[in-house]
C-alpha cells in the first residue's frame, strides 16, 4: 500500500486580502507600521482557517520600493515578521519570511548587477531573520537567475528555503524560463521545496505542477491564484474561482504536492475550503 502524503496547508494571498480590509490602497508592507491591526487580523484568520505556515507581510519590502517611503527596509521587514510571530503565539504554526522579485532586470536585460541584486536581498532577508522567521519563501519570481541569487542569500540562514516561480499558460516564465531551467538553477543550491505561485488559476496551472513532479524529487509548493478580478455591474468585484471551484480544480494534483495554499484573490475562505478537502481526503 502506498503511504499517503502529508500535505501542509499554507495561507492565501497577503496583498489582495489586506487591500480588502483597507480603503487606503498603498503598498501593503506599509501596513506593518501604519495599520498593524489589520495585518494581525489577516494572519489570525488564516490560522483559524487551518494554515500551518503563514507568510509575513514582507513580500515587496526591498530597498527599491521602500526608499520611496518614510521607512527603512529594516523597520518594515522586522515589523512584518514580528506581527506574524505575534499571531502564531500559542500555536504550532510557522512563520515564513516572504520576498519577491525586484522591479528592475538583471544584466544583460537591465542594469542590475549580480552583486547589487545580492546586496538587496541580503538587506531584506537579513532584517527578517533578525526576528526569527522559521523559513524563507521566495515567490512570484519570473527570472530563474534572480531567483538563484536570492536563494543563494537565503541558504546562508540555515532555515528551510522554498522557491516558487510564476508561469504563463505556455509553461514558461515571462523571462522564458522553463521548469527545467528553474530546476537547473535551484537544485544545486540545496533548496527545500520548489514550485509555482500566482500567475494562473488552478486549472491552467495543473500541467506545470505535473511537470515539476515528473522532474524533481523536491517537495512541491502550489499556490495558484483565484483568477483575475471581474468587475460586476454594481461596481463590486468577484473572482472566477469560488472556493469550491478552486478546490475542485486543485484536486488532481493533491497527490503530487507537499505544500498547498492560494495566491491573489484567495482569502481565508479558500484556505478553509482547502482544509475541508484535505480532511475529507484523510
Amino acid at each position: 500500500m502506498t503511504e499517503k502524503k502529508n500535505i501542509i496547508l499554507l495561507d492565501g494571498a497577503v496583498g489582495t486580502s489586506l487591500w480588502e480590509k483597507s480603503d487606503d490602497k498603498v503598498p501593503v508592507w506599509r501596513y506593518n507600521l501604519e495599520k498593524p491591526e489589520i495585518v494581525l487580523e489577516l494572519h489570525r484568520e488564516y490560522i483559524a482557517a487551518g494554515a500551518k505556515i503563514i507568510l509575513a507581510n514582507t513580500f515587496g519590502a526591498n530597498s527599491g520600493a521602500v526608499k520611496r517611503s518614510p521607512y527603512t527596509v529594516e523597520e518594515v521587514v522586522r515589523a512584518g515578521v514580528r506581527l506574524a510571530k505575534q499571531a502564531v503565539q500559542g500555536t504550532d504554526v510557522k512563520v515564513a519570511l516572504s520576498a519577491g522579485p525586484l522591479s528592475v532586470l538583471l544584466e544583460p536585460y537591465g542594469d542590475l548587477t549580480e552583486e547589487e541584486c545580492e546586496a538587496i536581498y541580503e538587506e531584506q532577508l537579513g532584517a527578517g531573520m533578525q526576528e526569527g522567521a522559521d523559513l524563507i519563501m521566495l515567490q512570484t519570481f519570473m527570472d530563474a537567475e534572480m531567483m538563484r541569487i536570492a536563494a543563494t542569500v537565503a541558504k546562508r540562514y540555515n532555515v528551510p528555503v522554498f522557491c516558487t516561480m510564476t508561469f504563463t499558460k505556455v509553461g514558461k516564465t515571462m523571462m522564458g524560463n522553463s521548469v527545467d531551467d528553474v530546476l537547473e538553477a535551484l537544485e544545486p543550491l540545496g533548496i527545500d521545496a520548489v514550485g509555482m505561485n500566482c500567475s494562473l488559476g488552478p486549472d491552467l496551472a495543473v500541467p506545470i505542477i505535473e511537470e515539476f513532479a515528473r522532474k524533481t524529487k523536491l517537495p512541491i509548493v502550489f499556490k495558484p491564484n483565484a483568477g483575475l478580478p471581474i468587475l460586476a455591474p454594481d461596481g463590486t468585484t468577484e473572482t472566477v474561482y469560488t472556493p469550491d471551484i478552486f478546490v475542485k480544480d486543485v484536486r488532481p494534483v493533491l497527490p503530487l504536492v507537499t505544500y498547498i495554499g492560494g495566491c491573489c484573490g484567495c482569502n481565508a475562505s479558500y484556505v478553509e475550503a482547502l482544509r475541508t478537502e484535505l480532511e475529507a481526503e484523510g
